[in-house]
């Protein structure tokens, strides 16, 4: 007895602890087929980092409430980000082909910053985040059925270093979609001030 309860206890300990890759965290490099205005093409995370931080937003599916709002709000505030010569690239489970009409629509991403797809959620998972599967028959706002996994809605700002400089997410800090976009604004800002 006393030999099962101490090699249960040390599967236990050997267990992975999945938690989102926290601030001083070396950021995986990753590169995924994206979309900008409908048009597809590759994104390189070590590309971009030449450039400025990149904002690398996670987020459940295209043409939802939630994730509407935030790439809404990040369309919006896309000039600014610019200003402090940060990338944005929001990255979900959604197929390229509904990124592709995501990233078009003027309601949304109104292309004018890209979204990638991670379809098999491999970038997800380097980033230690969790995908859940979604109840089947699920719908979204077109009314059009949801066919994959929903990653959960996590931001990171990642610095020309690849170092995570700050990781925000709807489950632990109670942010809605639209605050991650003025936090993230917020840190790029302050990054490019100094």
């Amino acid at each position: 007895m006393r030999n099962s309860f101490v090699g249960l206890l040390m599967a236990l300990v050997c267990l992975p602890i999945l938690a989102a890759l926290k601030v001083a965290d070396k950021a995986p490099d990753f590169s995924a087929r994206a979309s900008l205005a409908g048009k597809e093409f590759n994104f390189s995370l070590q590309k971009a980092l030449k450039k400025g931080p990149v904002v690398v937003y996670f987020y459940p599916s295209a043409f939802t409430r939630g994730c509407d709002l935030e790439a809404h709000t990040f369309a919006q505030e896309k000039d600014k980000f610019d200003a402090a010569g940060a990338t944005i690239i929001g990255v979900s489970a959604d197929s390229i082909s509904r990124l592709n009409a995501f990233s078009a629509d003027p309601d949304y991403c109104a292309g004018r910053f890209p979204v990638a797809s991670d379809s098999d959620g491999k970038i997800a998972e380097s980033y230690n985040l969790k995908s859940t599967a979604v109840r089947a028959g699920a719908k979204d706002v077109r009314g059009v059925e949801i066919d994959h996994n929903f990653i959960e809605r996590v931001t990171f700002v990642i610095g020309k270093d690849h170092k995570i400089v700050a990781t925000f997410s709807s489950a632990e800090d109670k942010l809605s979609p639209d605050q991650h976009v003025h936090k993230a604004l917020e840190i790029v800002q302050k990054l490019g001030s100094k």
